[in-house]
């Protein structure tokens, strides 16, 4: 679908909800619900609060549908709620693994205050006979960041959320949640680099 025919389609897709037009709302579940139920879970990490995560947005959306004052963003504008939902429940949740000190696992900065450089491994990592390796330890990686961290990554690297957006999610300013992705990219690249060194020099 082009954009002019998605934007074309939201619009009037918008005005049948603020109609309280319950089809409406079947349609956006069924059109939607997948990306959304994805996005959920790529913030929680976990189907059940997932779930429970794309049900109280819809709530919410249902309720506040007229606060929306762009029809255009009507996908955007509910997958912040979404993501909102899903953040909540991810910092309500006790953690399965010891929570990391971000500053304390970034790479060694040097005399000049830049990173210090790590191995290049993306031939390595880029070879189908370690996938499975790769993400495990990226899975880890991400399991282990602080909420507001893991959040700030994933919407911005794999959801492709704005930054203007994800700053709502996170109650953060759009500076903020930049300097969160960075530090959230260096972490995981530091960690890979880390477990591969030992996995070689093991193999060694």
């Amino acid at each position: 679908m082009s954009e002019a025919r998605s934007t074309q389609s939201d619009a009037g897709l918008v005005q049948a909800l603020r109609g309280g037009d319950s089809a409406a709302w079947e349609q956006v579940v069924e059109r939607d619900g997948e990306r959304m139920y994805r996005l959920a879970v790529s913030v929680t990490g976990a189907r059940d609060d997932a779930e429970d995560a794309v049900q109280s947005a819809l709530m919410t959306a249902v309720h506040t549908i007229d606060t929306l004052d762009d029809d255009a963003r009507f996908g955007a504008w509910i997958d912040s709620l979404v993501a909102s939902e899903a953040y909540r429940r991810l910092l309500a949740r006790p953690r399965s693994t010891e929570q990391v000190v971000i500053d304390a696992v970034l790479p060694p900065i040097d005399r000049a205050g830049h990173f210090e450089p790590m191995s290049d491994w993306s031939s390595w990592i880029e070879a189908p006979d370690h996938q499975g390796e790769v993400r495990h330890v990226v899975s880890d990686a991400v399991e282990a960041l602080p909420p507001d961290y893991r959040a700030a990554l994933v919407l911005h690297d794999v959801q492709g959320m704005s930054d203007a957006d994800i700053a709502g999610v996170l109650v953060l300013d759009a500076a903020a949640v930049r300097a969160r992705v960075h530090q959230a990219r260096l972490f995981l690249r530091h960690r890979l680099s880390h477990e591969l060194e030992s996995a070689h020099h093991m193999c060694a």
